[in-house]
């Protein structure tokens, strides 16, 4: 291999790879100890050997180095030299070596360079492969959670290749928003997920999916949270579709959602824009559930929000059925995000959203009204229940407008039972 082989092949390397000169030569010079061991029989026998490029001569020096040993002495030929052969290559260099020295000793077979070099190059990607993913996870390993900016390069198995930094990331399809178009060239943001030991060795795992790059993506952009005035106390995703999260201020005199949002929007479109236009949902921090459900589901107005804390459901009630699905959006995913924002690791809650019965609702009022009067009047349930059906449905109506003959006549009871049932009601009011 020529000098001007060489020089340029270690050029481009540091170019285009980013390595240093160092690894590169390194390398360079593994390459080269490869092709010997492929070319001249028994180098595997040899204990000690290595490989040194002349990068300025354009050389490479193949040695070993052996123990100096007693003429006599002389049994591993790949490992050992006679004391007098070392005494005479020592005395041409002005050196004297003894028994027991070690001696380095050039082995370069007759025209190595040149025959050696298709070996050479062939080893010499895998070697640069190598020091790349050792780069890569010095450069990687400590920057897991930041956001990076890559350009994605191609497809490889199913896998979307981008290039960060000259490094290679994967982005694998759990990672990617559904239904977003990866198309080379194209320059997007990623979430740093990990760095991997994978098949092909250490592994730059990127991310578009990850609810943290949300996180990341308003921390760029808005300087509140990035100074820590405005917290994101939650943050829940589907990605490509929609994002909700809690935030709050640490200063009453900062609107934290207005702060998200910026002059005209224009911090949140910025988010929205590199989401590929997935919806973004800015609520303001309550640990009031029904007011957090209210505003999960705004613009939806629900006529009712009930908390059940013993089995963790939060019932939302709306006028009718198409309010209802608009509530519930596109396969149930507002409300679904929504019992994902108010659920914790340790509890998990979940919103149904119900369409007003009438009817029902009647019934149920018709229900409590007769439940009262059984109690405050001392009659069965069924005979309150009469009652509500006949229209004196409550304790004060009964007490300032019924007579007894009302009730005699409409219940079909007694005179005694009647103004039983009046004296109980004036008493109670």
């Amino acid at each position: 291999m020529a000098t001007s082989d060489i020089t340029a092949l270690i050029d481009f390397y540091v170019r285009e790879k980013d390595l240093t000169r160092e690894r590169v030569i390194q390398a360079l010079e593994a390459s080269f100890l490869t092709a010997y061991s492929k070319m001249v029989p028994g180098a595997e026998r040899i204990r000690n050997l290595s490989a040194a490029v002349n990068t300025q001569k354009g050389t490479v020096k193949i040695k070993a180095t052996m123990t100096v040993v007693p003429d006599e002495e002389l049994k591993d030929k790949f490992n050992e030299v006679a004391l007098s052969v070392a005494q005479a290559a020592g005395a041409k260099k002005g050196k004297t070596y003894e028994a027991g020295d070690s001696i380095s000793v050039n082995i370069t077979p007759p025209d190595f360079g040149r025959i050696a070099v298709q070996t050479a190059r062939q080893t010499m990607q895998q070697r640069i492969r190598k020091a790349e993913q050792e780069m890569l996870a010095d450069a990687f390993r400590d920057r897991c959670g930041e956001v990076v900016t890559g350009t994605v390069k191609r497809y490889d198995k199913g896998d979307v290749i981008v290039e960060v930094e000259k490094f290679e990331g994967i982005v694998p399809l759990r990672q990617r928003i559904p239904g977003e178009e990866y198309t080379s060239g194209d320059r997007m943001r990623f979430y740093v997920v990990e760095v991997r030991d994978g098949v092909r060795g250490n592994e730059l795992i990127l991310s578009r999916s990850h609810p943290n790059l949300v996180r990341r993506l308003f921390e760029n952009e808005v300087l509140e949270i990035a100074e820590k005035t405005v917290e994101i106390t939650r943050i829940v995703r589907e990605p490509g579709y929609r994002t909700k999260m809690i935030v709050r201020s640490a200063d009453d005199n900062i609107d934290p959602i207005g702060a998200c949002v910026g002059m005209r929007g224009a911090r949140v479109k910025n988010v929205v824009n590199e989401l590929n236009h997935e919806k973004v949902d800015i609520l303001e921090y309550t640990d009031d559930k029904a007011a957090l459900v209210t505003d999960s589901l705004a613009p939806i107005e629900p006529m009712s929000v009930t908390v059940d804390n013993d089995k963790r459901v939060v019932t939302v009630v709306v006028a009718d059925d198409k309010t209802a699905a608009k509530a519930k959006g596109r396969k149930g995913q507002n409300v679904r995000l929504t019992a994902r924002l108010i659920s914790t690791p340790e509890e998990q809650w979940d919103v149904r959203v119900e369409a007003h019965d009438e009817a029902a609702a009647a019934k149920h009022i018709a229900a409590e009204g007769a439940d009262k009067l059984a109690e405050v009047l001392g009659v069965s349930g069924e005979l309150a229940e009469q009652m509500v059906a006949n229209g004196f449905t409550t304790v004060e109506g009964i007490a300032a407008y019924v007579g007894e003959e009302d009730l005699v006549e409409a219940l079909g009871i007694s005179e005694d039972e009647a103004h039983s049932i009046i004296e109980k009601a004036k008493a109670a009011c």
